[in-house]
């Protein structure tokens, strides 16, 4: 089911509640379209919030796999609210392992829900995200649609394009991410 920020946010409180009445607490940090949608900063739906790191006494591990306890608490509000079991989810905790952008724990938002706290990437850090996705997935994707709304400045998006970069060196991923950036600039890439 996709959901819009209300969903996103009843179900977040839903399970939030559900840990704290089992004496569990956990901190996670979101990315992508849902963690946007909590930000206000677009309005499309999302069928998930994706998760890129756990914190552990302050620092990052892994969100990958999730903690038995958490996992089944996600699955039970999504059962309960018709959502599906990977409404909230590890999808992209590679990223964590390949680099977040510099600065990006001093940027984040933070939600409390009861026995959850969301950490939510920042504006800059989403552009990142969303511009090494759009490299992936192209223009026609979701991403690059985020990515024009959230109105990257140039400087914003040089430095976003230099930490893709060191994500992937190759000369195919270079090429592809000068298209992206022209794509984005409204110009013909060819040019």
């Amino acid at each position: 089911m996709n959901m819009y920020a209300a969903t996103l946010e009843q179900a977040l409180e839903t399970l939030g509640h559900l840990l704290l009445d089992r004496n569990y607490e956990y901190e996670v940090v979101a990315i992508g379209g849902g963690s946007l949608l909590l930000l206000g900063q677009i309005l499309r739906m999302t069928k998930d919030l994706d998760l890129v790191a756990l914190v552990d006494s302050e620092e990052f591990i892994s969100a990958y796999p999730l903690p038995k306890n958490l996992l089944q608490a996600v699955n039970e509000v999504g059962l309960a609210l018709d959502l599906g079991k990977d409404w909230l989810n590890a999808g992209p905790a590679a990223l964590l392992e390949m680099g977040l952008p510099d600065g990006f724990k001093t940027r984040m938002q933070t939600r409390r829900y009861g026995g959850l706290t969301v950490h939510l990437a920042a504006r800059f850090d989403q552009i990142c995200f969303k511009l090494y996705a759009s490299i992936d997935q192209g223009p026609e994707s979701k991403h690059f649609a985020d990515l024009k709304l959230l109105n990257p400045t140039e400087d914003e998006l040089t430095k976003a394009a230099n930490w893709c970069i060191t994500h992937d060196v190759s000369e195919e991923f270079s090429v592809i991410l000068q298209q992206v950036i022209m794509s984005l600039r409204g110009k013909n890439a060819n040019s």
